[in-house]
């Protein structure tokens, strides 16, 4: 794997850059490219055969500068020391960027959940969680679902560490079942977020919603409400694709027929349409369409695909989807880049919202949840838009710019003790 694909590295890069732009001396800023706090641990489960296996997990705390940390979990065996810096690193300036009191906080346990059964699951998450248990808290940190983890793993991860404190504590993690005090809209918020964040890109270039074409590469939580999101606004996609294949249909899928087919356990290389067609996810990547939508995993765009682009706008759905160096092709070529620090950080709005309402003893609706979301996100997107306009840069330095201005404030601020 080249440099460019490394997520750590990428991350830096753009802080760089982004200072750089804004005159900061090196000593102002460094701090942001470094985590506060990483612990890794080994956590040592009994499988259902009686056998003891011994995984590797992560949590990275990179700021409380401006809140409490907040962020992923994921179960996946990209999990590493890199990529949890990076994401913990991305998360504070999405916070940043949005204004919501948060630092950023990443984990994750480095394994293949399709070798495990839901009892090795279950049993994995539990230890996971005990074992970071005196790193994390409503006030401290507060993990949330990523890859491979869902509302489930959330229930789990509370009750642990419930069970733990001797009582409930519900604000301890979001993205949790209602039951336990999640959050209206919270299944959605990601891909709510980014269809808000579409629709006004497609406004400000006054480009009509219903002559738009879209294509999204990753069907998973967010990929697949995307697609549905997108496709009841009347923009039409013309691609899907995940780790099975693509669907292309020029004219437009029908995409609740095709969520139908995946939700009852068909995959994309066994759909059949009348005028649909099989290609690979790298020709997806190469279609011409006005939006492109990664939305799966990091680095899906670098600097040996990124020539083969033909999207004029990408909105990233996933964390770090384009690496620095397919960035600066792509800002060559004029393709608008909407990054993922704004495209996708209507999860961590609605997260926040569910916090709140757990350690308030409140219950919000999902109209209201909804409105709040897209008064949020819909200003940050003006204060990007308006400053890349203003300053004639990228919308991408535009948003570690105005993210990066707020945390080296609030460092200022607070001075170093003792």
């Amino acid at each position: 794997m080249g440099t460019d694909r490394n997520p750590y590295e990428n991350f830096t890069h753009n802080v760089d850059e982004a200072a750089q732009q804004m005159g900061l001396d090196r000593v102002a800023y460094e701090f942001v490219k470094y985590p506060e706090r990483q612990l890794k641990v080994s956590i040592p489960v009994e499988m259902d055969d009686g056998t003891v296996r011994l995984f590797e997990g992560y949590r990275v705390q990179h700021s409380t500068l401006r809140g409490p940390c907040k962020g992923g979990v994921r179960f996946h065996t990209s999990v590493c020391e890199d990529e949890v810096q990076a994401l913990a690193g991305l998360t504070t300036l999405q916070c940043a960027l949005v204004n919501i009191p948060y630092g950023g906080a990443y984990g994750g346990v480095n394994v293949d959940v399709n070798e495990i059964s839901h009892r090795e699951r279950c049993r994995l998450t539990r230890r996971y969680t005990a074992m970071i248990l005196p790193f994390i808290g409503p006030n401290e940190d507060i993990p949330a679902p990523d890859m491979n983890t869902d509302e489930e793993i959330m229930g789990w991860i509370m009750d642990t560490y419930s069970m733990m404190k001797g009582h409930a504590v519900q604000g301890i993690v979001t993205g949790k079942p209602l039951d336990l005090g999640g959050s209206q809209g919270m299944e959605e918020a990601p891909a709510q977020g980014l269809t808000f964040v579409a629709r006004e890109v497609l406004k400000r270039l006054k480009k009509p919603v219903d002559l738009t074409t879209a294509a999204v590469l990753g069907l998973g939580k967010v990929g697949s409400s995307v697609a549905r999101l997108m496709y009841i606004a009347g923009i039409r996609i013309m691609a899907v694709g995940d780790i099975t294949g693509a669907l292309y249909c020029r004219s437009g899928l029908h995409i609740p027929g095709v969520l139908e087919h995946l939700a009852q356990g068909g995959t994309l290389d066994n759909y059949q349409e009348d005028g649909v067609q099989h290609i690979s996810t790298e020709e997806l990547l190469r279609l011409e369409c006005d939006i492109l939508v990664p939305a799966a995993v990091e680095c899906q765009i670098h600097e040996k695909n990124v020539q083969e682009i033909e999207a004029r706008i990408i909105i990233e759905g996933a964390n770090c989807p384009v690496t620095w160096k397919a960035d600066a092709v792509l800002r060559e070529k004029g393709v608008l880049v909407v990054p993922d620090i704004l495209a996708n950080a209507g999860g961590m709005i609605v997260s926040y919202f569910e916090w709140v309402q757990n350690i308030q003893t409140l219950v919000w609706d999902g109209d209201e949840v909804s409105r709040m979301l897209r008064q949020i996100i819909l200003k940050a997107f003006d204060d990007v838009w308006t400053k890349a306009q203003e300053d004639h840069i990228t919308l991408r330095q535009s948003a570690y710019a105005l993210a990066l201005e707020r945390v080296c404030r609030a460092k200022k601020i607070r001075g170093i003790f003792p």
